[in-house]
């Protein structure tokens, strides 16, 4: 006999799923970053991509496409556009010439601090302690899902 925790609603509504919550908030972050990133000409990826090489210059392509959680065939395009805009640049590791090593610019260290305000902090309307609960808690959800993934292999 199934317990009841683990039992389904019969008038289970998309609201009360927990994915699209995550993912409805993911796409209201998209919309309200927009306008801040096209100003920068920029899209989130990219974005998130050059935020990334500004905690850890010098990083390979693998490295790099861990932190993202991008595969380097989806990292790739998103790498060469930016370095087509002048943010970044790619080459071969003298040491390795298997491995690609991504090094920002003098113009995409300057964007961190030419950059409007990119936190969006204020408009989730929770106060400091509250975000940074969230943040750690979504943290932990993303972790676990991948962790329960990896066991059922």
């Amino acid at each position: 006999m199934k317990s009841t925790q683990d039992a389904v609603p019969a008038d289970l509504k998309l609201s009360d799923f927990l994915c699209f919550a995550v993912y409805s908030t993911n796409l209201a972050f998209g919309k309200a970053y927009k306008p801040i990133l096209e100003r920068l000409g920029l899209t989130y990826t990219q974005y998130i991509t050059i935020v990334a090489l500004w905690e850890q210059d010098n990083q390979t392509v693998g490295s790099l496409g861990e932190k993202l959680f991008l595969e380097s065939n989806t990292l790739t395009p998103i790498l060469k556009k930016l370095e087509a805009m002048g943010f970044l640049q790619r080459q071969r590791d003298p040491e390795d010439e298997r491995q690609v090593r991504i090094n920002l610019t003098k113009q995409g260290k300057a964007l961190r601090e030419d950059q409007p305000e990119t936190g969006l902090s204020g408009a989730t309307g929770l106060t400091q302690d509250e975000f940074t609960q969230l943040q750690k808690s979504i943290v932990t959800l993303r972790n676990n899902l991948i962790k329960s993934m990896n066991t059922e292999e």
